[in-house]
């Protein structure tokens, strides 16, 4: 057999070479449609699912699409909320990014299946009243548009970079509908009065009780002579803090489902289990301490393993409460069509449950490291004290609300932890500077203060405008899908 020349081989190299270019730019274009092509499956696989049980009942249609769209408001809950609760400890190195996805996609599932309402409001947190709406077909276009309109804000939300209030797309999308389908009347004001104040409340309270600790812990424990001795006295109370304070907030937000204890039996609750916490720790943190070198970097492991156990109980308090967010709408829809009535309160069956589970952990694989990112390290830089400031300051918030009887936003809380953390580094460092300079006799000038600033400002904007304009781009939006249905059914 003759040999081909060697020309030819050259031809066949470029050819092959030019192949494998072809191949790796295949996969170059199609590696950004792997996460869409999943987060479309599943939506495809919600359908499916609810057409499966549906079976050939009356509205099995209707139930269809809205399972759909449910899969798809849980998937944006997923990309955006969840990135408030493990941002900072991703942040802060407390955990990779793999790991933090991880802990939050189980931890988020578990907690909206073990402790998620079992009994959801028709029309998400009284917003609308279904006896002001004409009937149930209109009420279940409302539903379906605003569950819709919320989900696509989130979702432009989220591709902007602006962590927002799932609570708050979901509020604005029913009152869009809510006004188109049966007018302003139907609307409770006074609930949407109590939002709107929730969006200076939020991030103010989580702000100032996280700069809070974060002074504490300078004062105490990172600013004195032996940071050891002080961390062996102060950490073990801080660990029965967090364990009291998240007992409470879990008892409170996320566990109506297995008990539903008063307010003052959630709070002896989470005194007893923060007294035990502390009783364990005390020795733990001795252990754990010996041998450590007395300086700041030492007592950051001290804190990485609460802050972790934290994050985690967060994700779970959030996937108790806010899978409500997507499931809600979808029951009431799915009760509306099964029964052909309103009602004030809807059982939620197990698979939609089901689907607002595993749709938040979904969107938070696919889309949430972006926005993990963001809240962990791009707003101010973080360590495993200044995280545990963070999370601490949101269970704590949380309970003070709720006790006061105020609706605040977790992802308002949590985003505004992170930003009154970063402002009170910025005073601390300008004081302790300002204090260096006066002992040398050389006062601190303007420009040297302008490259101390420790939280990025661009981020403030974008933030801000995110939450104030969510209530009113989720109802202009739903508004208008309600016009469009409403239209095309007529």
């Amino acid at each position: 057999m003759a040999t081909p020349p060697v020309n030819q081989w050259k031809t066949l190299d470029k050819d092959l070479k030019r192949f494998g270019l072809i191949e790796e730019a295949a996969g170059f274009v199609a590696r950004p449609l792997v996460a869409p092509g999943l987060s479309l499956a599943f939506i495809v696989l919600a359908g499916l699912g609810a057409a499966v049980l549906m079976g050939a009942q009356p509205g099995a249609l209707i139930v269809v699409a809205a399972a759909a769209i449910g899969a798809y408001m849980a998937l944006n809950i997923g990309a955006n909320d969840v990135a408030n609760n493990m941002g900072p400890a991703v942040g802060a190195n407390a955990l990779t990014l793999g790991g933090a996805l991880a802990i939050a996609a189980v931890f988020e599932t578990a907690g909206a299946l073990l402790a998620g309402g079992d009994v959801v409001k028709t029309v998400s947190t009284g917003i609308l009243a279904p006896d002001a709406v004409p009937d149930a077909a209109h009420f279940v276009w409302a539903m379906m548009s605003a569950l819709l309109a919320s989900a696509l804000w989130l979702h432009l939300a989220t591709w902007m970079g602006a962590p927002v209030s799932t609570t708050h797309s979901i509020v604005g999308g029913v009152v869009g509908a809510g006004i188109m389908a049966a007018g302003f009347s139907a609307v409770n004001w006074g609930a949407i009065g109590a939002i709107v104040t929730s969006w200076v409340i939020s991030p103010l309270m989580g702000g100032i009780i996280a700069a809070a600790f974060l002074a504490l812990i300078k004062a105490k424990v990172i600013y004195v002579e032996d940071k050891i001795a002080a961390a062996q006295r102060w950490v073990p109370g801080f660990i029965g803090l967090m364990t009291g304070a998240f007992a409470t907030y879990l008892a409170i937000k996320g566990l109506k489902k297995v008990i539903d204890l008063s307010m003052g039996a959630s709070i002896l609750l989470g005194i007893l289990l923060g007294l035990a916490a502390w009783a364990l720790a005390v020795p733990l943190v001795r252990r754990q301490s010996r041998g450590m070198e007395n300086r700041k970097k030492s007592l950051k492991k001290l804190f990485t393993l609460p802050l972790v156990v934290s994050a985690a109980l967060l994700s779970f308090a959030h996937g108790a409460n806010d899978v409500a967010n997507a499931v809600g709408p979808l029951a009431a829809i799915v009760h509306a069509v099964e029964a052909g009535e309103l009602a004030d309160q809807v059982t939620v069956p197990l698979w939609v449950m089901v689907v607002g589970a595993l749709g938040i952990s979904v969107g938070l694989m696919l889309f949430g490291p972006r926005l993990i990112r963001l809240v962990g390290s791009e707003i101010t830089k973080l360590n495993a004290m200044r995280a545990y400031c963070v999370a601490l300051s949101a269970a704590i918030t949380v309970i003070v609300a709720s006790w006061l009887g105020l609706p605040v936003s977790s992802t308002h809380i949590a985003v505004g932890g992170v930003f009154g953390v970063g402002f009170y580094r910025e005073w601390h460092a300008e004081r302790r500077a300002r204090m260096l300079g006066l002992q040398k006799g050389k006062p601190v000038a303007p420009e040297e203060r302008s490259r101390r600033l420790l939280v990025r400002r661009a981020h403030i904007t974008t933030v801000i405008a995110a939450w104030v304009i969510t209530v009113p781009a989720s109802a202009a939006l739903s508004a208008g899908l309600f016009w469009v249905l409403n239209t095309l059914e007529g």
